[in-house]
């Protein structure tokens, strides 16, 4: 269901790398902090992912070109593990794309032998966060306590959120099937359509940052985080009047 497309210069290996997922979702907490990681750190592009089950629309860029929606995986050599890097405008829209395009990343992963994977998206609350916590679980307790030990994020989920949805989830969860160490990293956030997480977004760069030692320099982040979200909003809105006027397709279709 889904294909992907290497580019012509892929490089044919990769240290053990580690693979973090920012896809949109609640807020779009992960998808600002990825794209602002691979900016910051001139990531190259690896593959393209492509299905016939994304949405059937364009976007029209500031070029007054068409181009399609995409979701595509970058890579970045480091000192000591590699970085994937996993981006795009949407989400499968089902769930039988979404598992299929799951099995397809960690197809890839798993070519260039990827040591674990971490995914990353909100929490989504009825306000604004005025300090949002960071949250961890994952496939065994070991990769978990890697990423919350000597910090201030929260382990305890159970009871306090529902589901993991999208490809947030199901990468977790087909990793642990697989038996590759998983971990996920959600940010608490509002939770409206329309409603981009850029302070939320910052302390999950920062932590990133930090915990897997990305060297960023983080002077520039609110200014980038910016440029992004208007980038992120713009295409946002679009696919939400698109979802909007196909549930309205589909609830007249009922009638009669």
């Amino acid at each position: 269901m889904w294909t992907v497309d290497y580019e012509k210069n892929a490089p044919k290996q990769l240290n053990k790398p580690i693979l973090i997922e920012g896809l949109p979702g609640i807020g779009h907490v992960g998808k600002v902090a990825i794209d602002y990681i691979i900016d910051e750190l001139k990531a190259k592009k690896l593959a393209t992912f492509f299905s016939y089950t994304m949405p059937n629309s364009v976007f029209i860029n500031e070029k007054n070109i068409v181009e399609l929606p995409t979701i595509e995986m970058y890579y970045k050599k480091m000192k000591k593990q590699d970085l994937l890097l996993l981006a795009g405008d949407i989400q499968p829209l089902d769930e039988q794309s979404c598992y299929s395009f799951t099995d397809a990343v960690l197809d890839l992963f798993q070519k260039f032998s990827g040591s674990e994977v971490i995914t990353t998206g909100g929490i989504g609350l009825s306000q604004v966060p005025k300090e949002p916590k960071i949250f961890c679980t994952g496939t065994n307790k070991e990769i978990i306590e890697k990423y919350s030990r000597n910090s201030n994020v929260k382990t305890q989920l159970h009871g306090l959120i529902g589901p993991i949805v999208g490809v947030s989830g199901t990468l977790l969860g087909v990793s642990g099937r697989r038996k590759i160490p998983a971990a996920t990293l959600l940010v608490e956030t509002l939770q409206h359509p329309l409603y981009l997480g850029v302070k939320e977004a910052r302390e999950l760069v920062k932590f990133l940052n930090e915990r897997l030692k990305l060297g960023l320099d983080l002077k520039n982040l609110d200014k980038e985080i910016k440029q992004i979200e208007k980038e992120v909003m713009k295409k946002s809105q679009e696919f939400a009047k698109l979802q909007e006027t196909k549930k309205q397709s589909e609830t007249k279709s009922y009638i009669g």
